[in-house]
Formats: structure tokens, sequence, C-alpha cells
């Protein structure tokens, strides 16, 4: 037998639990349809062990054999077995409320044999570190096939009360029951989600393009809230579904109608970057490199700036349009830039954004919407 664990766990409530997944415990449902109380293995994936210390550190041994080892009956009072099987490649050995020591136990079906002495000498007690010892636990694995759980031997009052407790719950979904219940909630979670996902693209699921790019999207904080897919959610989805060409002209488009609107276009050097956009050329400096367009917005005292000396929030968002419509990707360069000029606007978007649809035809009307686009 090789040793997993062997110290004082804490317990408390008179439980500690072994648990390859992380999620609540409920009493009875680990003894639901069991015969045997004191190791409780009817969730899958957990076990929940119980003592007679209420509170405290209780000696503990947990061993791993490859074979199942003798019974040793005459050194332990109360011994029963069930079967176990982790649901991950983590399993630990977990104390109510504090620490969970590993466990080194593969995924694979193990017979689990729990022997227990002093349960009714330390019933219900609380013990603190140092304390004489009143009951004490050793925790046995092997590998083995699924089978019944068994009381192999009884003779304390705490061990008969669990044992009939046990026998009072009722029988828990077989395995083909948990598994079309996990199933169908897996489903609804899904179905919730892409509603969520819908919602929040305007009625419409996005296509996986637009998933693609959606945490490419610029934001403008406060301006406005939840970008451009919350101005008009139509608009994004004609835009994807215009041709890259439409999407690399919209973009172009949108830098230059930014830079117009923050004042900054007869700007020599924005000048030249709008036209090396337009002939898909690499931009010169200072568009080259962020540092040296930051100084260079800062130093040029012909960029228009608001009343505390920084640059409007209408220019930075034409430089952004200029940075953004020059992106590889032409749709992610047509969203971003789109809502730059929108920002840059400052007014009511509305007018602006038909006016895109009447300039580029493409996006004039939102495609059809799709039989998936209906979870």
């Amino acid at each position: 037998m090789r040793t997993l664990f062997s110290g004082e766990a804490h317990v408390a409530y008179g439980q500690i639990y072994v648990s390859s997944e992380a999620e609540g415990y409920d009493l009875g449902d680990h003894f639901a349809g069991q015969r045997a109380g004191l190791c409780g293995g009817a969730v899958p994936g957990h076990l929940f062990l119980l003592t007679g210390t209420h509170t405290g550190p209780v000696p503990l041994t947990v061993e791993l054999g490859e074979t199942e080892p003798p019974l040793d009956a005459d050194a332990w009072e109360d011994i029963v077995e069930v079967s176990f099987r982790p649901v991950s490649g983590e399993t630990v050995l977990a104390e109510w409320g504090g620490d969970a020591h590993p466990l080194d136990l593969a995924e694979t079906s193990y017979r689990v044999r729990y022997q227990c002495r002093g349960l009714d000498e330390a019933h219900d007690t609380t013990r603190v570190a140092g304390d004489p010892v009143r009951d004490e636990y050793l925790l046995r694995f092997w590998p083995s096939p699924p089978a019944a759980d068994r009381v192999v031997k009884e003779t304390s009052h705490a061990a008969a009360y669990w044992h009939a407790f046990a026998r009072e719950q009722p029988p828990g979904p077989t395995p083909e029951e948990r598994a079309d219940a996990e199933r169908r909630a897996r489903e609804q979670a899904e179905r919730a989600e892409l509603r969520r996902e819908r919602d929040a693209w305007g009625g419409r699921l996005p296509s996986d393009r637009l998933r693609a790019v959606r945490k490419k999207l610029r934001r403008f904080q406060g301006h406005p809230k939840g970008g451009l897919v919350a101005l008009d959610a139509a608009l994004v989805h004609a835009i994807d579904a215009a041709g890259a060409d439409d999407q690399r002209a919209l973009a172009h488009w949108a830098a230059h109608r930014a830079c117009a609107e923050a004042g900054i276009g007869g700007i020599d050097w924005v000048a030249r970057a709008l036209a090396e956009l337009d002939r898909g050329e690499p931009y010169s400096g200072p568009l080259d490199d962020p540092r040296r367009l930051r100084d260079a917005v800062f130093a040029d005292a012909r960029v228009p700036r608001s009343p505390d000396g920084a640059p409007g929030l209408p220019q930075a968002a034409a430089f952004a349009a200029l940075v953004d419509a020059a992106a590889g990707d032409p749709l992610e360069a047509a969203l971003n830039a789109l809502l730059a000029v929108v920002v840059a606007h400052d007014a009511d978007c509305a007018p602006l954004l038909a006016e895109v649809r009447r300039t580029f035809p493409a996006t004039a009307v939102a495609p059809k919407e799709r039989s998936d686009d209906r979870p």
C-alpha cells in the first residue's frame, strides 16, 4: 500500500470529504440508495466521510493499493466499503471549510474501505491539538469495478445510527438519468447563453467573423455606451455581410470623415497619412509609431484643444480612426473606424449612419436572419 495522506485532518460537524469536483456537499444525496452509512459514495466524484469528533483534528491515513488489502478487521470497530471514481484529474481530501490535501488518484474505478474506531467515545466532542486521541480513521483505495456498498463490520452505536440513516434515503438517479439531467441542464445553459448573445447583438446572433473580431472592437468610454452595436446593430450585421472591398472602403471613408469632423484633415502630416491610407501604403511618421503620434499630437498647435489644453475627444477619436482604418482585418477596420467617426461627429449620429447606408449600398439592408439565429 502507498500512503497518500497521513496525519491529523481537521473535521467540522463530524465531516470530511474526498472530492474531485468543486461543488456543494449534501449529506442525503451522498448516501442515497446505500445500505452503509459512514462513507457516502452516491454522488459521482465525491466521498462523504463521517467521524465521531464534531470539531477538531482527527488522525487519518489514506492509502492506495494495487489489489484488495487484507481486511484487518480485529484492529477496527466499524468498516464499510463503497465504490468511487474521480471525475477529474485532481482529487483532494477536503476539510470542512478548510484546507485541501492532494490525493494521487487516477480517473479509474476504485473500491474504497473506510475503517473507524472510537466513534462512540468521540461522539460530538471537540478536540484541539494535543488533546488525547479518541477516534482514528483509515481510508483505503484499490482498483476495482463498481459494486454495491456494504457494511463489513458494525460495532458502535454511532455506526448503527448512520447505517439506519443511509437506508432511509431514497435511491438517487441512475447514471443514465444523471447523464440525461446533466445533458438537459447543459443544453438549457447553452440556449440561455445564445439568447444573451442574441440580445447583445441586436436580436440576432453574430457571425463567426463578428465573434472573431469582438475582442478587438474599440470602446470609447461612455461614447456611446455599448459601442456601435448598441447604436445600430442592423448596420453592424450589414457591414459584416458586405464584401472585404466595401469594408475597406468604408474604413477609409470613416477615417477621412473623422479627421474632417475633428478639424485636423488639413494638417499636412494628417493629410499625408490619409493619402497613404488610400494608396494602401504603410504610414510614414508620426503615424508609424504610437509614441511618435502622441508626441506629434501634443506638440502641434494646429490640433484643436479642449479647455484643459489636451486634444479633445473628437480629435482623439479621429486619430483612433486613422489607426483603426489601417487594420489588417477589413471588418475590424470598418467597424472601429466607423465608431470613431461617430464619436468625432459628437452629435445625433442617425444622419451620419444614414449617410453610410447611402454611400455604401451593400450596408443598406441587413442580411436575412438565419435559422440558427433563433435559439
